[in-house]
């Protein structure tokens, strides 16, 4: 059997929607490969969800830190602290989906280090809960004074 044949159609024939949707399916599937699929489609699974991630990568860099890292481009805000801050506020109950978060971090100019010391500075401006980020009240609090 040949690879394309185990493998799908190669990613850069994806269109965008499809692209997206293998992706997330690949990483839904990924634990379950991992605990009781084969070495063999193991080694598939990996194969292919290296290629779906790659193209999204080459697609749509700005999407990722990948595409951050490193960036010379200035902060999108003089404050991208308070401003991600502010977007988590105004959520519905003070919590974002996680993806959501990470969007408007890169969207106000916040990288991955800033980000980190909002959930791990004494105290936490943002705390985690499952797949949300939801403000926290030294968070609330910091906006207060910010106003």
């Amino acid at each position: 059997m040949a690879d394309d044949d185990v493998l799908g159609r190669p990613a850069e024939q994806l269109s965008d929607d499809e692209l997206a949707a293998q992706g997330k399916q690949a990483h839904d599937t990924r634990n379950w490969v991992f605990l009781h699929g084969s070495a063999e489609q193991f080694a598939h699974h990996t194969t292919r969800m290296l290629e779906l991630e790659n193209e999204y990568l080459r697609r749509f860099p700005q999407r990722t830190w990948q595409g951050t890292a490193g960036s010379a481009n200035p902060p999108a805000s003089d404050d991208p602290d308070r401003d991600l801050l502010r977007r988590v506020a105004a959520a519905p109950g003070g919590r974002m989906h996680r993806l959501e978060a990470h969007q408007a971090a890169r969207e106000v100019g916040l990288d991955p280090a800033a980000l980190a010391r909002l959930y791990n500075g004494d105290p936490p401006l943002l705390a985690t809960d499952r797949q949300d980020r939801v403000i926290t009240d030294a968070g609330r609090a910091r906006l207060d004074a910010l106003s």
